[in-house]
């Protein structure tokens, strides 16, 4: 079987690590990303080549309909694949108050968030399902945080989204389960990328998770990665439905 990746927002941060796992791992690699320059594209796919798998990067909104249905089309003209990672790493939402005179969320903002970081989630799965991409191994993974359910400053529409992927995960998981495929979702600690230095208030929601977490430090990407190390042999669906905490036990202490 020609096992891929597929990996939304593959350029940087927990989906770039997830790329480096997965090649590293003998598993080919197609992602997607916005809004690198060429030459960073270029630099990161040369490092993976070195591990002899077919690498693929594609520059495309993955919340658009159209780019999708043409990157699934490609996928399924690949002799014998199977997708065995669908990762859903994109970390692009408004960042508002809900409510505020001078600039509060609004409804172009809160649809925007929920399409991006949850919808998209879910017509992806479909489309690659409906193509017979997946198979009997296969992995759909979705990334939230403990913002889904705790109350972080201007976060209030990513919170939404986070929850309902989480929602839209045990869904999957349930309906997929017969297919044998899992479906699971990744809370990854505190992790310093670029898309946490978005979130106002990042530099506090460092302090804290460094002094909460009982082993003294953040969440690093490698931690993501060597979780999905061990999901490379793992051909049972029968841990599916989950909320994994890969945090070093911060969410429990903070």
């Amino acid at each position: 079987m020609n096992d891929w990746a597929v990996i939304l927002g593959a350029s940087s941060g927990i989906g770039a690590e997830c790329a480096q796992t997965l090649a590293k791992k003998g598993i080919n690699i197609y992602g997607i990303y916005l809004r690198k320059k060429n030459s960073e594209i270029e630099k990161l796919t040369n490092n993976l080549k070195k591990y002899n798998v077919q690498i693929i990067y594609k520059k495309a909104n993955a919340s658009n309909e159209d780019s999708r249905l043409q990157i699934i089309d490609e996928l399924s003209n690949i002799k014998n694949i199977r997708i065995k990672f669908f990762i859903h790493s994109i970390a692009f939402g408004t960042l508002k108050k809900m409510i505020d005179t001078n600039d509060q969320l609004n409804k172009k903002n809160i649809e925007m968030t929920q399409d991006v970081m949850c919808n998209n989630f879910i017509y992806w799965s479909q489309d690659l399902f409906a193509k017979k991409l997946f198979n009997k191994g296969s992995h759909i993974i979705s990334m939230t945080s403990a913002g889904g359910r705790k109350n972080w400053k201007n976060y209030g529409a990513v919170s939404m989204a986070k929850a309902a992927i989480e929602s839209a995960t045990r869904q999957l998981s349930i309906e997929l389960a017969q297919h044998g495929i899992a479906v699971n979702s990744i809370q990854a600690g505190v992790t310093d990328t670029a898309a946490l230095r978005k979130i106002p208030g990042s530099d506090i929601m460092i302090s804290n998770a460094q002094k909460n977490n009982p082993h003294n430090r953040l969440t690093k990407t490698s931690d993501i990665g060597d979780f999905l190390s061990i999901l490379t042999h793992y051909e049972s669906s029968w841990l599916t439905g989950n909320i994994i905490r890969l945090d070093g036990g911060e969410d429990i202490t903070g």
